[in-house]
């Protein structure tokens, strides 16, 4: 069977099925998409997903878009190689709601420190016209860079996204308490590691690790994350922002 994933370096949510393809050996071919140009608003893109967003996953012909369906789709396709999904129902039902949580919860917020303190000089570098242009093109984004506007979100958009980025480390402590680690759900790696990783990464990536201090446990998962065989191909050179933004690097550099 051929793959092919449509995805971006930086994308917490291509990061995802990255992970989960190299996790099972898979081979894909891999296109690259450049958001900033607005590759995911081209038609020839917007016919394979029409969101306009990363990733998607074409599979022998057949798309299959969005992170998490992604995920499950390679388990029930894939599951017999390096399965992330437990087998019994009870255990699953427990994973997807872990899912649920971190795609309602800390998934959207960590877009606003990202957009904040990564991309905002590029919105800025806009005229008024460019950048509402550039609003009324994402299908899916558009009310969330309008809120943004041309001088980033403000405080209290920060500080509410912070509020669910540290209840998103709450609920992985807990989560890690109960099943006695090194893994969410316990000895082995699952689909709901694979949905907090970026997010818990992005967060280290931009000076947001200190939320964790106090949770070595938390600590431990992120080291084990990143100790795995996959995690080198997934996160290559470019996919995290400090290598993309070198002032957001030496904000992190002067921080350190």
């Amino acid at each position: 069977m051929n793959l092919a994933l449509y995805n971006a370096p930086q994308s917490t949510c291509s990061q995802r099925v990255r992970f989960a393809l190299h996790a099972k050996g898979l081979d894909f071919t891999e296109h690259k998409l450049d958001l900033f140009s607005g590759d995911q608003l081209r038609p020839e893109y917007l016919a394979i997903n029409p969101n306009g967003v990363v990733p998607s996953l074409i599979d022998d012909g057949s798309v299959v878009i969005d992170s998490a369906v992604i995920l499950e789709y390679l388990e029930d396709t894939r599951g017999d190689v390096a399965p992330m999904r437990p087998a019994d129902p009870v255990d699953v039902a427990r994973m997807r709601a872990m899912m649920r949580f971190v795609d309602e919860v800390p998934t959207p917020a960590i877009r606003v420190p990202s957009y904040n303190l990564a991309f905002l000089p590029h919105f800025k570098a806009m005229t008024d016209e460019e950048f509402q242009s550039l609003c009324d093109s994402k299908p899916l984004r558009r009310e969330f860079l309008m809120k943004m506007g041309r001088t980033g979100f403000p405080r209290e958009e920060m500080d509410g996204a912070l509020g669910r980025l540290r209840r998103g480390v709450d609920r992985l402590a807990g989560w890690l308490t109960e099943s006695g680690g090194p893994w969410i759900m316990g000895d082995e790696i699952s689909l709901a590691d694979l949905s907090l990783m970026p997010v818990m990464v992005r967060m280290d990536d931009i000076n947001l690790g200190h939320m964790w201090a106090d949770y070595p446990d938390v600590q431990d998962w992120l080291g084990g994350i990143r100790a795995r065989p996959e995690f080198a191909p997934t996160y290559y050179h470019g996919s995290l922002l400090t290598e993309k933004y070198p002032h957001l690097a030496k904000l992190k550099a002067g921080s350190a």
